[in-house]
């Protein structure tokens, strides 16, 4: 993105690209076009790789069984199961095609829940915990990070020791006792969560921006007029814009797993059943004592899939960002 040198091209045509020229339209045109071109060029590399497609499309099909939950789960997750003589079908009831009785695919808990109708309400809290993270980790890290980095000064003192002062709370431990004392309400997780989530995002892409607004093509822009607002939206934002999605996609792996392991300690939403909470009922009926698991292991897997997706794509981001794990083709 620097001062261009054809031949054939005006000192207006050089202006142009970096001052504020032409009416308001026209500069979010060409602002809109310069973002589309950055997506479509990391989108392009991101396809290369089978693993970073893998779980794209993992997490994608989680996040259609989450929309579609209603239309496909046979029962309500919180709803007992009663037998044809009114007696509560519990655990010691196996699937179906072991032999169970009542047609349930994945039989049914201690409590006489359907486990396959609440794996699949449980897609609904992971997935909603960790796009939140994501968009909180993409959003707040890098606005702080840009204005940071770019204003420096009492600006960037300020905001790095709020910085900080979040990298000296420890994430799971914080957000349990958040949520112990806000209460163990689903909306609290995600607060709690997304309240920490941003912190790694914010100090990372801020010392990218340290090295970007010094280089030739910033200060040209800068000499030639452009607003702050131009240079920073135009000229820098898209060249974090990787480093901005590796810790949307590390934030969605890490919210998954904090929910998870929120839940699994009781302080889950009671009137949401999560991956999380499958667990903790499993723990506490001890499934796993009793061979039960279809109880356990189904949650286990959907977690370990989603957290294993995130981390995927992160890699892809990863290798945007550093040349040199690109891989040559």
């Amino acid at each position: 993105m620097g001062v261009k040198d054809e031949p054939g091209e005006s000192i207006f045509s050089d202006l142009e690209e970096y001052a504020d020229i032409g009416d308001d339209r026209t500069k979010l045109q060409r602002t809109y076009e310069l973002w589309r071109e950055t997506l479509a060029e990391q989108w392009g590399l991101l396809k290369q790789d089978a693993l970073v497609v893998f779980g794209i499309v993992t997490i994608a099909f989680f996040a259609v069984i989450a929309v579609i939950a209603p239309l496909i789960a046979p029962h309500d997750p919180l709803e007992r199961q009663y037998g044809a003589d009114g007696i509560l079908i519990s655990q010691w009831f196996e699937p179906f095609w072991l032999g169970g009785e009542g047609g349930h695919l994945l039989g049914t808990t201690a409590e006489g829940y359907d486990i396959f109708s609440q794996l699949i309400f449980g897609t609904r809290p992971a997935l909603i915990v960790g796009f939140a993270a994501a968009v909180i980790t993409a959003t707040v890290g890098t606005m702080v990070a840009l204005t940071a980095g770019y204003y420096g000064g009492r600006t960037d003192d300020v905001l790095m020791r709020i910085v900080d002062i979040a990298y000296g709370l420890p994430l799971l431990p914080t957000v349990i006792l958040m949520v112990a004392y806000l209460g163990p309400n689903f909306f609290n997780v995600i607060i709690a969560v997304c309240l920490l989530q941003w912190r790694s995002s914010a100090r990372v892409i801020r010392s990218q921006v340290l090295s970007l607004r010094e280089r030739p093509f910033v200060q040209s822009a800068r000499v030639a007029g452009a607003s702050d607002w131009r240079i920073i939206s135009r000229h820098i934002a898209p060249n974090v814009l990787p480093l901005t999605f590796l810790y949307a996609a590390f934030a969605i792996g890490w919210g998954i797993l904090t929910e998870a392991g929120v839940s699994f300690l009781g302080l889950g939403d009671p009137s949401q059943v999560s991956w999380g909470t499958m667990l903790q009922s499993a723990h506490t009926y001890n499934a796993m004592s009793f061979g039960t698991w279809w109880w356990f292991v189904p949650p286990g897997i959907c977690i370990a899939l989603v957290v294993i997706s995130g981390f995927l794509i992160g890699r892809g981001y990863e290798e945007i960002t550093n040349p040199k794990l690109r891989k040559r083709h």
